[in-house]
Order: structure tokens, then sequence, then C-alpha cells
């Protein structure tokens, strides 16, 4: 029986207030409006930004809501004037849409959009309403996608179309953790064949960008972390070493520094701490290295730098999404993926379901896993 143009009744895992467990209950689904897309999510992958939206690191998040930003699935319906994608298809949900008229969106260097929701956490559609909700309250939605959910709505400019072929427990994680890593060191830094990088944070971000490292032919790659079980994992994908900094008495930049003779030429923090953030920096040579910006901190957070690390010659730079143009280059990555040119499997640790999103928060934090996967019913 067609579900199209009807209100759907389904399991979505519902966040009440800051630093509280996800509640896992019946939540109500309506269709799309005009230029929006009803979506059957069959993967999506637990992000740290999800845990920093929870734990308060925000600007504003607006309760009750539905996290969850990384995730594929099956288009189950849509509204009027949609014509990009049909009933059927296999799509990512793009957490960093583009609408790909606006100044930001045509710029060659730029993916991202003004009509973005990342930083301004408004949770609701572009018509400032939501298609959530539970016993006639109004639930909001998070970053354009809201995947920790059977079915999610959402605006048509987030979602690209993909190879049916690809298993949605891999591709999920295009649309966030390992685009963000990977896209980073070839897009942003375009890290060159023969070169010396550091990695601080050996999580999904950082498993992906270490594996970019390794296809831009990078000779020696370090991981960074405080966590020595994650160290094996991380050679397998490209480390050519790994350093714990509780190992070490002085400073992890020093120790960097001797190990790279004078500084690695790339830097990728991968965490969101910003001492973290100081500390790639100076990791990196101080005449020509390159420090790229990708961990997302608290809102309230600030850095402070010496100048001369800057006017010495380095560069400092950020990077959302890999500097991936996700509606246009997204499905290439996927075709990538199913040649055998990336393989994604090894990044996703554990598959669970959706009743279990709060013993895969409780890995996530206690780094037991790369990434953790939550699997929604076939039917």
């Amino acid at each position: 029986m067609s579900t199209a143009g009807k209100v759907i009744k389904c399991r979505a895992a519902v966040a009440y207030d800051f630093k509280k467990p996800f509640v896992v209950e019946e939540i109500e689904v309506a269709p799309p409006k005009a230029h929006e897309i009803r979506v059957k999510v069959c993967a999506s992958g637990i992000c740290h930004t999800d845990d920093h939206a929870l734990g308060g690191g925000m600007a504003s998040l607006n309760f009750p809501v539905v996290l969850g930003h990384e995730g594929a699935g099956v288009v189950e319906s849509v509204g009027e004037g949609v014509f990009k994608v049909q009933p059927g298809d296999h799509v990512i949900l793009l957490c960093s849409p583009m609408c790909m008229k606006c100044k930001a969106c045509l710029h060659e260097e730029s993916n991202f959009c003004e009509k973005n929701d990342v930083g301004k956490n408004v949770g609701l559609m572009l018509d400032k309403t939501t298609r959530f909700s539970i016993k006639g309250k109004m639930i909001h939605n998070f970053m354009s996608t809201s995947t920790f959910t059977e079915y999610t709505v959402v605006d048509e400019f987030a979602i690209c179309r993909i190879d049916k072929a690809a298993p949605f427990d891999q591709v999920c994680l295009v649309g966030c953790g390992f685009s963000t890593g990977f896209g980073t060191v070839l897009n942003t830094a375009k890290v060159k064949p023969g070169s010396t990088c550091v990695v601080f944070g050996l999580g999904g971000i950082g498993m992906s960008a270490v594996m970019a490292c390794k296809i831009a032919g990078a000779t020696k790659i370090i991981g960074v972390d405080i966590n020595p079980t994650k160290f094996n994992k991380a050679k397998e994908l490209g480390c050519t070493e790994c350093v714990n900094p509780d190992d070490h008495s002085k400073p992890i930049h020093e120790v960097i520094t001797e190990m790279t003779d004078g500084g690695a030429d790339y830097g990728f923090e991968c965490i969101g701490k910003v001492d973290v953030m100081a500390s790639m920096i100076q990791s990196t040579n101080y005449s020509f290295g390159s420090a790229c910006i990708i961990g997302v901190p608290k809102s309230t957070d600030r850095i402070s730098l010496d100048v001369m690390w800057l006017l010495t010659g380095r560069k400092v730079q950020g990077a959302f999404l890999g500097d991936y143009k996700a509606p246009l280059d997204f499905p290439g990555i996927v075709s990538d993926m199913l040649a055998g040119k990336i393989d994604l499997d090894p990044l996703v640790s554990w598959r669970l379901p959706l009743e279990k999103i709060n013993e895969g928060f409780d890995l996530m934090r206690n780094g037991k896993t790369i990434r953790t996967v939550l699997m929604m019913p076939k039917k």
C-alpha cells in the first residue's frame, strides 16, 4: 500500500534536552511539501558532531529534536515540483546542502551555501516549519537532514542520487565523516607525493584523512591519538607511525618536529579541541607547513595564536565537508567506492539497530569505535 501523501508513523531517536539519553519512540512524519522529499532512512552514522550538539557545544539547539546528519536511504515520495529524484531512488542526505544559485555555491572554491543551517541551528525546513511531530507537538530537525529516524523529510537541495549498488552501511559515511577527512587532504591541502603528514585524532574523520594521505602519495604519515588501541587500524589504513602524547614528557609538537626534521609538510586536526589545534599548527614546518583545521570546537572556544607561527610562512586553513560540492561530487565518490578505488568498510566498527543508539554513543565517547552505523529495518 502506497504511503505517498499520508502521514507516516515510525520510530525515531528523539533528544529532549542537553546531555540526556535519546528516547526511541514513535513519531509522525508528514508528507513532503513542494520541493521536498521524504526518505526511508536505511543507515546513519553516529558522528561526534551529533554528540557535540547534544552536549551543548553549539551556539543554539532547539528541543525536542531528531539529530543525525550522516545518512543514506531510499526516496519514499516527493513533493510537487521535484524532478531530480523519484520514488525508489537511492540517495545520500546532505548535511551541507547546496542550492547552486547563491554567491557561495557558484564560487569555485566554496561549498558553504548561504541557506546552510550549520551554525544557525534553526532546526526547521526552508519554509520555517518541520515535518516531525509527536502527539501534536513539533519536533525540530538537524543540519537539514535528521537521520536518527526511520523516515525523514528534506528540502530538495539536501539530497543527491547515487548508484543503487552502493551498500547503505558504507555509503552513509560519505554524507559527513569520510568526505570531511578524505576531501580536506585532497581538495583543501592538496597533499603532494613524497610529503610528510601528521593527523591528530584517529576517529572516523582522522582515519579517512589517513587514507587520503596514503592515496596522495605521502611517504610519512604520523597518527596522533591518546588511545593506542586505534594504532593497528591506523597503520592498516596508511599510517607509517603512531604517537601517543601521553608517552612523552615534552609537548607533542616538539616530538613531531623532531620526527619530521623540522615539522610536517601538512597537519590535520580532526578532534575539535583548540589546544590540539595549536599543537597541530606548531607540528608543521615553520616556513612552508600547511595546517588544516577540520574538527568542530565548542561555540565558545577560542584559539590563541602566536602571529610568528604565520609570518614565517605557515598556512592555516579550515574546511567543511572536505571542500566537496556535495551534489556534484558525492556520486563520483560512490562510483570510486564501487570500482574498488576506495574502501569504506574498515571505517565501520559497529552496526547497531536504532534501539541501541545510546549504546552507540557510549562506544564513541569511550573511544571504542571508528564509526558506528545505525541500521534501520528494511521494511
